[in-house]
């Protein structure tokens, strides 16, 4: 999810869902050690429950990142083990750490040595390539909760590290749901979260009879309400007040015209452009707020235009 799940993401699907945990795009220890870490770890506290996802594979700088997960408040730290794209194969982490769990058993003990409590938690794949031998993941998985993992989020395809974009990778490779089921019963006492192509509440309900979690991606950007019921259906919050669309959009409003966030509220813009979808007159509306000669306007003028234009549709 990079360049997806930014902060702004972050603070809009807060106003849908107040439960559900939420995790940052991958950010790598390089970026972290060399770069700008304010920009990449700064969040807003209404993010909360909110776990700091990141790439790499040298142990000592898996330490640092847990540190400074510590250090900014986050809630969990999840290690990717599951990304094919070739540049972070270059960069000898992601999907292809797979193939070594003792190094990412190395990595996961250095984080728990510093984590002080922290949810330390690792993202992954149920294969590499053509390897779909149960016996390769159950090992990886293995190996890894000896070193104090009891989180496993488990993106139900195989990982094609040759061949096939990161897009093709989310698609081509079968989805092979019983194999993660075959997990949680191997791994009773862990927490196995299942992840890959689920899309709606009824798809969720289905797999938590047999895993403890369901991680959703891509669904969740581009429709957004269905995370709507989430919160009373599946996190006990049956007596909270339901989310209302024109409530968010109205916060999202306010969020945009607050104080300066670093960009222009068409960067914080571009990720509620799913928040009408399947209402009458979306199209529209969604026109209107990603409409470039509208920069210059403020985000209530934007709103307002937004919203006759839906309604006149």
């Amino acid at each position: 999810m990079l360049d997806w799940t930014d902060r702004h993401c972050r603070y809009f699907h807060r106003q849908i869902t107040r439960r559900a945990r939420l995790y940052t795009e991958m950010v790598t220890t390089g970026a972290l050690r060399h770069g700008d870490q304010a920009r990449h770890l700064d969040f807003d506290p209404a993010e909360h429950p909110l776990a700091l996802q990141v790439g790499g594979s040298e142990p000592a700088e898996l330490a640092y990142a847990a540190t400074l997960a510590r250090r900014w408040g986050y809630d969990e730290i999840n290690l990717n083990c599951g990304c094919p794209s070739e540049r972070v194969q270059r960069g000898a982490f992601g999907a292809c750490l797979m193939h070594e769990p003792a190094l990412v058993a190395d990595g996961v003990k250095a984080m728990c040595d510093v984590a002080d409590g922290m949810p330390v938690t690792v993202k992954h794949r149920i294969g590499i390539d053509r390897e779909e031998s149960y016996g390769f993941v159950r090992d990886f998985v293995g190996t890894v909760a000896d070193a104090g993992c009891s989180v496993f989020i488990v993106h139900a395809r195989n990982a094609w590290l040759q061949g096939l974009s990161p897009k093709e990778n989310r698609e081509i490779p079968p989805l092979r749901y019983d194999t993660v089921y075959r997990l949680k019963s191997d791994f009773p006492a862990l927490t196995i979260v299942l992840n890959g192509g689920v899309r709606t509440a009824q798809e969720i309900e289905a797999h938590l009879v047999h895993v403890d979690g369901v991680m959703v991606g891509r669904e969740a950007y581009h429709n957004p309400w269905c995370m709507a019921d989430w919160d009373s259906r599946f996190l006990g919050a049956q007596g909270d007040v339901p989310p209302d669309r024109d409530a968010v959009e109205a916060a999202m409003v306010a969020y945009m015209a607050g104080p300066a966030h670093g960009v222009r509220w068409s960067h914080v813009a571009r990720h509620m452009l799913g928040l009408r979808h399947g209402q009458a007159g979306a199209r529209r509306w969604r026109q209107v707020w990603s409409d470039h000669r509208l920069a210059a306007e403020t985000p209530a003028a934007v709103a307002a235009q937004a919203g006759r234009a839906r309604t006149e549709a």
